[in-house]
């Protein structure tokens, strides 16, 4: 599976472990909901730093497409919501479960 975080890059990444992103995804669904800027800001930092350490960068010139986009840790309610819309909304980010 590959896994693009905006603004940073693809990283290929084993399915075995799409239990520990699913609970950040959490994370980040609830923060939305909440309306709440701080908390998802820090859930999206949180699922980033899963996708990088258990993840393998793929070279910048890599062309392969991606399976999920993620946003940078930077991103709004706003910007999460329009790409939430854009997923299936009962699953967040990461398929498999929701909130």
């Amino acid at each position: 599976m590959i896994i693009r975080v905006l603004n940073l890059g693809q990283y290929r990444f084993d399915e075995s472990h799409m239990d520990n992103l699913n609970a950040c995804d959490d994370a980040v669904e609830a923060a939305v909901a909440a309306g709440d800027q701080e908390a998802l800001t820090k859930a999206l930092k949180t699922l980033i730093d899963e996708i990088q350490e258990l993840g393998t960068p793929l070279p910048a010139d890599s062309l392969e497409d991606s399976d999920l986009i993620i946003p940078d840790a930077d991103a709004t309610l706003a910007d999460v919501q329009e790409l939430l819309e854009g997923a299936s909304a009962e699953e967040g980010f990461i398929p498999g479960r929701g909130v």
